[in-house]
């Protein structure tokens, strides 16, 4: 960049540190490390409140992309990150391994959700989160991978403390693929082991809070599923809210699709303020 010559070095950094400030708003604050397996490292993208306070503790809420488990990246939820973070929630966008990248079975990112979730319980007191408030939440693939987390036994890394528990205080489910058993989405690649790897056959007493959003027309899982879901959730005394929207088919929900990305989020956050998660809703813009 050319400068004027009339500008000196304090007008210089000011500026620069302006431009990073604005910047810091967008984009992810700190990038962390939750997890290693041999040479693979996985991390968690963390998007803060704008007024954080390092002497209060926050909700948080931890997204999983889709992608089949066979792609995908933490670029899906950073919108929604954005607007989370505004409501005073700290956001995590974390990153799994998946097939194209890492050469792994659907277990793998099981595993991986599991360990995302014990991370953030175990290091609770350094990254400022209260543990009675932790969402997790996920589209499609990453749905599945949220609801397992909460309903999965089997699936845990070797690594893992597992008396930390990877089970959230509630889920936002975006039409994830959780019936994995025969004739459902995955079985070609999951066969018998649906048996313990599908959430819709492992809905148990004391499932979290959750709301799940499916598309009329989504090709991959039939809204039927999701009304079966919710119909087995509410016989074991658990919440369960379904909004099902009209002609919308999987993924309505991501931000090109802006009425319904808005749509999605507004529900989700109306949703967190009847659990207590979130406070009544300020005036928060949409970028």
């Amino acid at each position: 960049m050319n400068w004027p010559k009339t500008m000196d070095r304090k007008y210089i950094l000011t500026t620069l540190m302006l431009l990073l400030a604005a910047y810091s708003a967008v984009y992810a604050q700190e990038q962390v490390l939750y997890k290693q397996v041999d040479t693979t490292k996985l991390f968690m993208e963390v998007y803060r409140p704008a007024e954080f306070d390092t002497a209060q503790k926050y909700p948080a809420i931890i997204f999983f992309f889709g992608g089949g488990w066979n792609v995908g990246t933490t670029n899906q939820f950073k919108p929604q990150a954005e607007y989370f973070s505004q409501r005073g929630m700290i956001c995590f966008l974390a990153d799994y391994r998946v097939r194209k990248r890492h050469h792994t079975t659907p277990f793998e990112s099981v595993k991986d959700a599991k360990s995302a979730i014990r991370f953030l319980r175990e290091h609770a007191e350094e990254l400022c989160i209260d543990t009675s408030r932790i969402v997790a939440s996920g589209g499609s693939a990453g749905g599945q991978l949220a609801a397992a987390t909460a309903l999965i036994s089997e699936y845990n890394e070797n690594t893992d403390d597992v008396s930390v528990s990877c089970v959230p205080n509630a889920l936002v489910l975006f039409n994830p693929v959780f019936d994995n058993g025969p004739g459902g989405y995955g079985y070609g690649r999951i066969g018998d082991a649906y048996k313990n790897f599908s959430p819709l056959h492992n809905i148990r007493k004391g499932a979290p809070p959750t709301i799940i959003f499916f598309g009329t027309k989504d090709k991959h899982v039939p809204p039927e599923t999701a009304e079966y879901y919710k119909t087995v959730m509410e016989r074991v005394g658990s919440r369960c809210e379904l909004n099902l929207y009209k002609g919308q088919e999987h993924g309505f929900f991501n931000e090109k699709n802006s009425k319904y990305f808005k749509k999605t989020v507004a529900a989700t956050d109306e949703f967190l303020q009847s659990l207590g998660i979130l406070t009544k809703n300020p005036e928060v813009k949409f970028k």
